[in-house]
């Protein structure tokens, strides 16, 4: 691993926590591992502190970018981190891990809103796109929750006559 000079500074630390945004040719997937074990460790995280951390983030990741002098360095993982907080938030540990899974699952395919998202420049548009798969697979495990395990899938086929 080779540490550049910009990964050493306390913006580089924050943006590629730590350095290990450095450690795999999947950077994404290791900082989304990285956040998702912090959640476990911790019994996760409050909002007042994923707030924090993305606003953070987004000073971090900007100054990382214009020193880097490349759009949207791989190695910046603080929004993979953040985006995997989100996804988790208001769920017990057990859906941590599914969290996680659709949280990559979105972050790669990038659907509509997050490739908008990802469209916006400097660190806040390295973090908005995280930030948006983030709400959105909160959502959706919501909804998958509710069909579930509340009783959603009876009231569906209930209300269209099966």
């Amino acid at each position: 691993m080779i540490l550049i000079p910009e990964m050493k500074t306390w913006y580089g630390l924050v943006a590629t926590v730590g350095t290990i945004g450095r450690f795999s040719r999947m950077p994404g997937t290791i900082g989304s591992v990285a956040g998702c074990a912090v959640w476990m460790l911790a019994g996760g995280v409050p909002l007042w502190l994923i707030a924090a951390v993305a606003a953070l983030g987004c000073v971090a990741a900007g100054k990382y970018e214009k020193a880097a002098e490349r759009d949207d360095p791989g190695e910046v993982v603080i929004d993979e981190v953040v985006g995997v907080w989100l996804a988790s938030w208001g769920f017990d540990m057990s859906y941590a891990v599914p969290a996680l899974f659709l949280f990559r699952i979105i972050d790669i395919v990038k659907p509509f809103p997050v490739s908008r998202f990802d469209k916006i420049p400097g660190g806040v548009g390295i973090m908005a796109d995280d930030i948006a798969g983030g709400i959105i697979v909160n959502l959706l495990m919501r909804f998958i929750h509710w069909l579930l395990f509340e009783e959603g899938l009876t009231a569906i086929l209930t209300a269209i006559g099966r």
